[in-house]
């Protein structure tokens, strides 16, 4: 996911794809203890852009970027 994209959303559409996220990172867990994938760099990817959600969101908390907290 790329940042600018995670930019144009609202606050509320970022927590569901956060929300969203973690279960898809969930589902992979068990998946990689059952031996269903081996795949380690979708578990990353996915951590990866929780991260950057998260930090879109704290942006938008301590108004970093103006631009981002009048969508809310």
């Amino acid at each position: 996911m790329i940042t600018g994209d995670i930019r144009s959303k609202s606050r509320q559409e970022i927590l569901d794809e956060i929300k969203a996220c973690k279960r898809e990172l969930l589902n992979i867990s068990f998946q990689w203890q059952e031996g269903e994938t081996r795949s380690p760099a979708r578990k990353k990817d996915i951590r990866r852009d929780i991260a950057r959600m998260k930090t879109v969101l704290r942006e938008m908390d301590f108004g970093i970027n103006k631009h981002l907290s009048a969508k809310e």
